[in-house]
């Protein structure tokens, strides 16, 4: 990093100019350190949100799981009218509640006793020899009269809990009155606050209680489920162990966890809010004093059947960042600042070489222009060099094929006629002799017309004839040898040309009718030759596969190249239409003279 920024201190004194660069990438480090800092605390925020609600979602369905075991238990007692103290026992320790449900203390049931009933309901439970072992002596507490009661008669586990045997549970009035709202409505009733347990004097816990009809008796009206009420069924619980089992799923370490009773739902909808809230679980030891620190924090509701509760989650900050997530932003804030240092350095560099790149750039236009000019030069003289080359291999095959039709066809010819002499001769006297001979004599035959195929190959003698005879042999030619239908038609009458464009005509049609025997597939191809004022067109058109587009410049192959180089080295043009699976149309035009020489082009292309 020293030796990035030495040479532009070195740089500073001498030129000024560096200053605004410097100025602009410390602020845009700043905006890039700003920009990292905030985004790592919104995705922390965001996911301490989301464990929030995970927690708020965890602790709702425990409490939810809590209610369906009430529920069970009212279904136990309703049963039947009578429920007996082993049966209710056996009952809760099939729940397992230790290992099954960790928060709840206890299951019990009151009993609904009116004040007539009271003296014999309490004879009647001091007399029950079906008492288990570990519940004490039955009284009544408290041990003033009322019109109504409801007595804890049936605990378990009843270890820590023997205090509450025999308790009126109704002697609260607030009590009483959320137990006659439960017993009226059916629905479950909650503790807003905690219950006093002798064991656990400042423990957390709450209870639930839920309406036991009897089970013969109609529940439809207000009145109906009075005159059927037989107790409640309740459990209690504690707040920490729920509590604590959310938080522990929490991969968050040091989260807070603040719990208050608010109020009760009412039946509209709204909440009733108390006096005040009551807290009710606080994760933190509240004596003791740590170091202010900057936290995230989370409010969310919990529905504890009909009344509120909000639960605070905070955490430190730190412990929603990553080792990275606290060096990040610095780093942020280090690239934006050398990212921008950099391209200033850049920019400026450039501006001040704006002159030398001009300067760099007019030579360069000359001197591409000088290799243009001398590009088109080469390709001049390479055209005119092909012309020249293409020129000599004609007249070479001419002479070869003029040779050898002078020198080697005269040859065969009189070894021919000498050898037919000989057969002729020997016929009658000497048999073997005479079919050696003839044997000799089909030789000769196979060997003059291989001699004839090849001068047809080099420079066929038909093109001395003119170019309408030389069209019209080799379209014979390849209807002979292809077995395809082709068509020749002639416009004009004979047409009279030099030599050289007529050679050039003919192998264009040669190379053509080769290029269809070998690929397109046709079964009519069409040949057009005519000429009409000064202009001289040919047409080839099959009904083949078509061209496919990157078969014109396929590697290797030269075919198309060689036909419109030689319509170009004439002046004239070469047209190539194609249409997938419709067919393939080559047309060359060539301006002539009336006389056969060359002249300027003046047609047109003909199209498919």
């Amino acid at each position: 990093m020293h030796a990035l920024f030495r040479p532009i201190g070195h740089a500073l004194p001498a030129n000024p100019q560096w200053w605004p660069g410097i100025l602009l990438s410390l602020g845009a480090g700043a905006l890039f350190f700003g920009a990292a800092e905030r985004s790592i605390e919104t995705d922390a925020r965001q996911r301490f949100s989301n464990h929030a609600r995970t927690a708020q979602f965890s602790i709702a369905s425990r409490i939810k799981t809590y209610s369906d075991v009430l529920r069970a238990a009212a279904s136990f007692f309703q049963a039947n009218d009578y429920t007996p103290r082993d049966s209710f026992q056996r009952f809760v320790r099939g729940l397992d509640l230790q290992h099954n449900f960790p928060a709840i203390d206890n299951i019990n049931f009151a009993q609904f006793v009116r004040d007539a009933e009271r003296d014999g309901f309490e004879r009647a439970m001091r007399d029950d020899d079906a008492r288990l072992e570990g519940y004490p002596d039955f009284v009544i507490r408290p041990a003033s009269r009322r019109p109504t009661y409801e007595i804890l008669t049936l605990l378990e586990p009843i270890a820590g809990f023997g205090e509450k045997y025999g308790n009126d549970i109704t002697a609260k009035p607030h009590v009483a009155t959320v137990l006659a709202h439960s017993r009226d409505t059916g629905e479950i009733a909650s503790s807003g606050r905690p219950i006093g347990i002798l064991a656990r004097p400042t423990g957390a816990d709450l209870g639930m209680r839920l309406p036991v009809y009897r089970r013969d008796m109609p529940i439809d009206t207000v009145l109906q489920r009075r005159a059927a009420y037989m107790g409640s069924v309740g459990l209690g619980f504690s707040v920490p162990r729920l509590l604590q089992g959310a938080l522990d799923e929490m991969p968050v370490p040091n989260v807070r966890l603040q719990l208050y009773d608010v109020g009760r739902r009412g039946a509209d909808g709204t909440t009733t809010l108390g006096d005040s809230r009551l807290l009710l679980f606080d994760s933190v030891d509240t004596g003791r004093v740590d170091a202010p620190t900057e936290t995230f924090q989370h409010m969310l509701p919990i529905d504890f059947n009909g009344r509120i509760w909000t639960a605070y989650f905070s955490a430190p900050k730190t412990a929603l960042y990553s080792r990275l997530d606290a060096y990040l932003p610095w780093l942020a804030g280090l690239a934006g600042s050398v990212s921008c240092l950099l391209l200033y350095a850049l920019f400026h560099t450039l501006a001040s070489s704006r002159k030398r790149a001009l300067k760099i750039a007019h030579a360069m236009t000359r001197e591409l222009r000088d290799s243009q000019a001398k590009l088109q030069l080469s390709h001049q003289r390479l055209r005119r060099l092909a012309a020249h080359a293409d020129q000599i291999k004609e007249e070479e095959r001419k002479r070869i094929a003029r040779e050898i039709h002078d020198d080697l066809g005269q040859n065969l010819l009189a070894l021919r006629i000498e050898a037919d002499i000989l057969a002729t001769r020997t016929a009658k006297r000497h048999p073997y002799l005479h079919a050696r001979a003839k044997y000799t004599l089909n030789q000769i035959d196979n060997t003059i017309r291989s001699v004839r195929h090849i001068i047809n190959d080099l420079r066929p003698n038909v093109l001395d004839l003119g170019l309408n005879a030389a069209v019209e042999w080799q379209v014979a030619q390849f209807r002979k040898r292809s077995g395809i239908a082709c068509e020749l038609i002639e416009h004009g009458g004979d047409v009279d040309i030099d030599d050289r464009c007529a050679t050039a005509f003919f192998r264009v049609l040669q190379e053509s009718l080769s290029n269809i025997c070998q690929h397109a597939r046709a079964t009519q191809v069409k040949v057009e030759l005519h000429q009409q004022q000064g202009l001289l067109q040919m047409s080839i058109t099959d009904n083949g596969v078509g061209l496919q587009a990157a078969s014109r410049n396929k590697s290797g192959s030269f075919g198309l190249v060689g036909i419109e180089e030689r319509i170009n080295l004439l002046g004239g043009t070469c047209a190539i239409s194609s249409v997938p699976d419709g067919g393939t149309t080559i047309t060359v035009s060539v301006a002539v003279s009336y006389k056969g020489a060359l002249m300027p082009f003046i047609g047109q292309f003909a199209e498919h």
